[in-house]
């Protein structure tokens, strides 16, 4: 699933091989987070993301910010992924947890406790008891991008991290929750290169958005649900709202048998 090392000397962090060399050897979920947050291969996201960890925002004066790539979170044997876009500026690349300490962490945290997959209904720190059951978050890129916007240079640097994530998770990954449009086109060809079929034409992302891909060599089938990203935006618009984010994750939940449908509630 993920992508073949690269030949030669072994790169260095700050090399733009670093991902296509180091994912694909990593044993386990715990080796490939401790690769990813050494990760320098991007310029732009180095600076922007040690910049902002200088130049804080008021509320954040006190803390020392992360300032590094930010790995997945969640258990390694999840039957079920979200896919987002980023690490937020202030949210992720200041607590050192993927949406953790910013309103979108805090939205999406409460859709997942509502529905039984979170043991609590926020995510402030790194350390505030937050666990996961099933659920792995993921991100195709790593880094906080300015203006919340990667490249697509950018994501393909980083796309075997992803590849890698999603291979160590292994055949208990049964469903995945893609959060916004570019999270949708950045999954889409690791799952191919992975062996899942893709229909074509290629599936469009829209939110309530559902597909099916079949596995092969071993690989069982895989459900797709698109979901509008919990971004500020969409949320202060109506555009996302909780029970819709809820729905969402009831439907996913039940196709990676992590929860009877029709359930409403969180887990005792």
């Amino acid at each position: 699933m993920a992508a073949s090392a690269v030949s030669g000397p072994l790169p260095t962090p700050d090399d733009p091989r670093f991902p296509a060399d180091r994912a694909p050897r990593c044993a386990d979920l715990q080796a490939l987070d401790a690769q990813v947050v050494q990760c320098r291969a991007c310029p732009r996201l180095v600076t922007w993301r040690e910049q902002v960890a200088v130049q804080k925002r008021a509320a954040y004066l006190g803390w020392d910010y992360w300032a590094r790539p930010v790995p997945g979170f969640g258990p390694a044997d999840a039957a079920l992924a979200v896919v987002g876009l980023a690490p937020a500026a202030h949210g992720g690349n200041r607590t050192g947890r993927m949406f953790t300490g910013d309103p979108s962490g805090d939205f999406l945290v409460k859709g997942l406790y509502a529905v039984g997959l979170a043991s609590q209904p926020t995510a402030a720190s790194a350390d505030d008891g937050l666990a996961l059951r099933g659920v792995r978050l993921a991100a195709p890129v790593h880094c906080a991008p300015p203006d919340n916007k990667p490249t697509p240079g950018e994501r393909d640097t980083c796309r075997p991290w992803l590849a890698a994530e999603l291979a160590l998770l292994g055949p208990g990954l049964r469903a995945v929750v893609v959060l916004g449009g570019f999270g949708w086109q950045a999954l889409l060809p690791v799952l191919a290169d992975a062996g899942w079929q893709l229909p074509r034409p290629r599936p469009k992302f829209g939110h309530g958005a559902r597909v099916t891909l079949t596995g092969g060599g071993g690989l069982g089938d895989l459900r797709l649900f698109g979901c509008y990203h919990p971004s500020q935006r969409n949320v202060n618009t109506g555009l996302l709202t909780l029970p819709m984010l809820e729905a969402v994750f009831r439907d996913a939940a039940a196709a990676a048998g992590l929860q009877e449908p029709g359930r409403t509630g969180p887990t005792g």
